[in-house]
């Protein structure tokens, strides 16, 4: 019965009864004696845990077609773990029972829960473990941590290590766990992530309720759990001297089912998710100040050539195999992007001067390495495919192959710029907000040293909020003047390669402009390259891009659908591809008033007086109804929704400046 001798089964139920009919009357005792109750209810449940285990989860009854006639139903574990929480509950309430047994107890029953999902032997006293060394910070010092009295530093580090050994214990109830939702053996990399994460989850009732005033134990929990995500997403390879195999684990990776279901596959190296995920951890710990980059200069540079390098040798490897040159070329960019962002976050007494060159040589490597990757790709897949394929066959794979290298290049270098592009945007934007916070301070000590001048100050706020953008530049002229030319090159340069993608990956589409436009958002004031710009203008370039892209897009697609290759009958005045040409044409011009006239109220920023929007708003319904080009309804349908928004953008500036009329 259940694995044991039925002599055996009646020893124990008698001695659980036993234990049951002794609590009542130990519980009547006085307080001193009440510890004779308290061991009673730990060995009573000790010995139920023992025997539903025992009866639930013994695999030789279930396994030879008896499933329906169960022994122990699933239901009653549920119930005698409710009953038994319940118990503990009410006897604490009484006073009966001390706070720790009350946490044995509710760990305890709480750990036949599990039987439920998971079927294997151990899992009741594994999750007791686990359970008694997660619990502590919340039930033993539940009444100190509500009058501030906080765990010791040492417990502290006792409980986490107790944890720590939990977890351990509690892996291989993850691995089957992990088997059973994949219906595979887990990877090493994933049972370790998994491990991880819940070691940084299980202490974050230490830290929460008692280490709350500590920064850097938060930092530190945040970068455990991170390591266990990083982990479960990458799924590394470990190695054999680091891994721990138990007879349980062995046997389900001994399995030949996949060998005979889908034979033998060959496996991609994954040693270089180490330098990604060396890399992240890296930049979280100086993200959350755990690596002190901020203070100290040389540590700055190493760390950010460590992230390049990383980074670059993971591209290299997990992407472009072919050629030395090429990865030292990815290596170089990398570093160089990662220098670039570091030291414009965080910049140095040298480094203002320094950085502008940098970029430079990150704009250079781009052709190169464009270029490079094509030749280089196209010698190493001719030299090493003559013979095995035929000759349409081979150029064609050396088509493809360069073409997918090149796009994964230019999306590696869109990504370099934007992440520039941002970088500087951000660091201007910062710049700008101290110093507006900086004139604030100064109006408002003034205002405190005199209230009988109210309208002269009135007008003096006037001219200091119009000012800010100037003592913007001359700060920036102090601490780097080439940041504003290096964000908007950075920006033009992605937004250019991200048309450049859009032509190669999505064939032009037309609803890809609407979301590459407001790269240019990105852009700065610079008065070296474009006069007049500044933050009330920073929509005219997305308006301005959106329409110029239909307007060539347009012209081309009507180019496309004439020319056929050759000069015929078609394109001679009265043919059908004269007269597709020169209507659709007429069409695309009656579409540019309304454009012009919203891309110039977009860059003026000025409330229109005149009714000259509503006016032209006639001219785009031909583009809508009669148009063949679908880009030309599309320029006509913005022309509306122009028309439309600028007149209620200048009603309501209209109603705001009669306000203070």
């Amino acid at each position: 019965m259940a694995g044991m001798s039925l002599k055996s089964f009646c020893k124990l139920i008698i001695a659980h009864v036993v234990l049951a009919m002794s609590v009542p009357g130990l519980a009547l005792l006085p307080p001193k004696l009440h510890f004779l109750a308290e061991i009673c209810l730990i060995s009573h449940a000790l010995l139920l845990c023992h025997i539903e285990n025992r009866f639930f989860n013994y695999p030789g009854y279930y396994y030879h077609g008896m499933e329906e006639d169960v022994m122990y139903p699933s239901y009653m574990v549920i119930l005698t773990t409710f009953v038994g929480l319940a118990l503990v509950r009410r006897l604490s309430v009484d006073r009966r029972i001390g706070p720790k047994t009350v946490w044995i107890l509710t760990c305890l029953y709480s750990s036949k829960l599990p039987m439920l999902f998971i079927s294997s032997k151990p899992v009741v006293w594994v999750t007791a473990v686990l359970l008694l060394a997660v619990t502590p910070p919340m039930l033993l010092y539940k009444e100190k941590s509500r009058t501030g009295s906080k765990m010791k530093p040492w417990k502290g580090y006792v409980h986490g290590g107790v944890v720590v050994l939990s977890i351990w214990l509690f892996r291989e109830t993850i691995f089957e766990a992990l088997q059973w939702w994949n219906g595979r053996a887990p990877s090493d990399g994933l049972l370790l992530g998994f491990c991880i994460a819940m070691t940084g989850l299980a202490c974050v009732p230490i830290v929460a309720l008692h280490f709350s005033h500590l920064l850097l134990a938060k930092r530190c929990l945040v970068l455990v759990v991170a390591t266990g995500l990083l982990f479960i997403l990458m799924q590394p390879p470990i190695p054999l001297a680091w891994t721990y195999r138990s007879d349980i684990i062995s046997a389900a990776r001994q399995s030949s089912d996949d060998i005979s279901i889908y034979g033998f596959l060959a496996s991609k190296p994954t040693w270089p998710s180490w330098l990604l995920i060396v890399a992240i951890l890296l930049t979280l710990a100086a993200v959350t100040s755990i690596i002190p980059i901020k203070y100290v200069v040389e540590l700055r540079t190493f760390f950010s050539i460590a992230i390049g390098i990383a980074l670059g040798v993971y591209i290299s490897a997990e992407y472009f195999l072919q050629a030395s040159v090429l990865h030292a070329l990815i290596v170089v960019t990398m570093v160089c992007s990662s220098v670039f962002v570091v030291f414009t976050h965080f910049p140095s007494a040298s480094s203002t001067k320094l950085l502008p060159w940098v970029f430079a040589l990150l704009v250079a490597l781009f052709p190169v390495t464009y270029l490079l990757e094509g030749q280089l790709r196209f010698k190493s897949i001719l030299g090493d495919e003559v013979g095995n394929l035929a000759e349409e066959d081979r150029k064609l794979s050396t088509l493809l192959a360069v073409e997918g290298a090149r796009i994964s290049l230019l999306g590696l270098y869109a990504a370099i710029f934007m992440l520039i592009a941002l970088e500087i945007k951000f660091e201007l934007a910062s710049l700008m907000r101290e110093k507006s916070l900086e004139r604030g301070g100064i109006r408002h000590s003034q205002s405190n040293q005199s209230t009988n001048f109210a309208l002269r100050m009135r007008s003096m706020q006037q001219r200091h909020a119009s000012a800010v953008p100037t003592f913007t530049i001359k700060r920036m002229a102090a601490e780097g003047a080439w940041m504003p030319a290096v964000g908007n090159v950075a920006a033009i340069m992605c937004f250019a390669i991200c048309l450049i993608l859009n032509v190669n990956l999505a064939g032009g589409s037309n609803q890809a402009i609407f979301f590459l436009a407001p790269i240019l958002l990105l852009l700065n004031q610079d008065s070296d390259f474009v006069a007049g710009f500044g933050d009330k203008q920073r929509y005219f370039p997305v308006t301005m891009a959106i329409s110029a892209y239909l307007v060539l897009t347009a012209l081309y697609s009507i180019w496309e659908d004439t020319w056929h290759g050759n000069v015929g009958w078609g394109l001679e005045i009265g043919g059908p591809d004269w007269f597709f040409a020169v209507k659709n044409l007429a069409i695309l011009i009656l579409t540019f008033p309304s454009h012009i006239l919203f891309n110039r109220f977009v860059w003026s920023n000025t409330k229109q007086t005149d009714s000259s929007p509503l006016i032209m708003l006639p001219l785009n319904l031909p583009s809508i109804i009669i148009s063949d080009v679908i880009k030309i309804r599309l320029l006509g349908c913005l022309g509306l929704i122009y028309t439309i928004a600028q007149t209620i953008i200048s009603r309501q500036q209209y109603i705001s400046g009669m306000k203070y009329i």
